[in-house]
């Protein structure tokens, strides 16, 4: 999905991927052939599982690496609410919108439907308070669509992936 924090992504780092479609054929792919783009690439649209990347990576100093390490966790634990289970980021930001932002301003910070509920900590997560199934999460997730739409007539988008019916 080209997963991204702090104004990178994977694609910014990715050299090759080596995946085998659904008979076991091998292949490789160049970062140029995967479609990349935002929480997207040719993954999603095709049938194949991925069975190892190659990165290119930077040589740094490893004090420098420790401490800017140090800061993401600091950042996600202050930001992000991982200390309940969740999916990880709910939905994708809007062309012209942050979808977290919008879900604060409807009031729906903190709203639940069974143990699924939008994270007081950070909107943009829909975390486990308990014991939430499946059904409350989507149910949790049609609610925040409907009423984003409703109110500011804005189309959201999971970053998750849902597989199966919804």
């Amino acid at each position: 999905m080209n997963a991204g924090a702090h104004g990178k992504e994977i694609k910014d780092i990715l050299e090759e991927v080596k995946c085998i479609d659904y008979n076991g054929k091998e292949k490789t792919f160049l970062p140029k052939e995967l479609e990349l783009g935002y929480r997207t690439s040719i993954f999603k649209k095709k049938n194949y599982i991925i069975t190892g990347a190659k990165l290119l990576l930077k040589k740094g100093k490893y004090d420098e690496i420790q401490e800017k390490m140090k800061q993401y966790a600091n950042y996600r634990k202050e930001k992000q609410p991982i200390e309940y289970p969740s999916a990880g980021s709910t939905f994708k930001r809007g062309k012209d919108f942050i979808t977290a932002k919008l879900i604060d301003e409807a009031g729906l910070k903190g709203f639940n439907v069974g143990d699924a509920q939008v994270s007081t900590k950070h909107s943009g997560f829909i975390i486990n308070k308990g014991n939430a199934k499946a059904k409350d999460v989507l149910e949790l997730i049609n609610h925040l669509e409907k009423e984003i739409y409703e109110k500011y007539k804005k189309k959201i988008e999971l970053e998750i992936e849902i597989i199966g019916k919804k």
